[in-house]
């Protein structure tokens, strides 16, 4: 098992959500405005965006690198009395289709910075015509609020943050319908916690 993974099985093992329960609120907002249909959450973690995604009625599939991320997101749709597809693996190794899915949701899906955009062209590519891409994530600005207060969370290094023109490279195929950086207050569990300077990124694939 290499770090990263060891990383995230680490974080996710304790009986406690490491980011809560509650969805993200970006997420809510925009997902709330669409019509139900299959939604994929990349670097799911313990589920709580694909939970709640399918107590709307979404078909919904996720995944991450972490088993106990998943082992956790499964206790939590069984505990909400709901049914999710979630597999374990790098992107690469997943059985996913093109155009396969309505939506996608990409929340604080900060991949190695080696990757990243790689990783981007691969979901564009599972996403249908006029699908919906909802996206969160820190921003290139948030390394000042991290080093003040490591309690918002997020990555401490300058690449694996994202800017607006790497959204714009990384989704140049899409329409875009919100897309801004901004200042916002976290408080998801036990590691999104103060203020942060997010990206946030609604896209309709042309």
């Amino acid at each position: 098992m290499n770090t990263w993974t060891q990383r995230w099985d680490d974080r996710y093992k304790n009986e406690e959500f490491a980011y809560g329960t509650a969805p993200n609120n970006y997420l809510k907002e925009q997902i709330e405005k669409l019509e139900t249909g299959t939604i994929l959450f990349p670097a799911e973690g313990e589920g709580r965006n694909a939970i709640f995604a399918a107590k709307l009625g979404w078909q919904v599939s996720a995944f991450d690198i972490s088993e106990e991320g998943r082992n956790k997101a499964l206790l939590l749709a069984k505990n909400n009395n709901v049914s999710i597809d979630y597999q374990v693996g790098e992107l690469e190794t997943l059985d996913f289709q093109n155009e396969q899915f309505d939506a996608i949701g990409l929340i604080y899906a900060h991949f190695p910075a080696a990757i990243k955009s790689k990783i981007h062209k691969q979901l564009d590519n599972l996403l249908r015509k006029d699908g919906i891409l909802i996206f969160e994530a820190f921003s290139k600005k948030h390394l000042e609020y991290v080093t003040k207060n490591e309690k918002v969370g997020g990555p401490k290094d300058i690449e694996s943050l994202f800017s607006i023109e790497e959204i714009k490279a990384d989704f140049s195929n899409y329409e875009i319908i919100e897309l801004e950086e901004k200042e916002i207050e976290l408080n998801e569990g036990l590691f999104h916690n103060g203020t942060g300077s997010v990206i946030r990124f609604v896209g309709k694939k042309k």
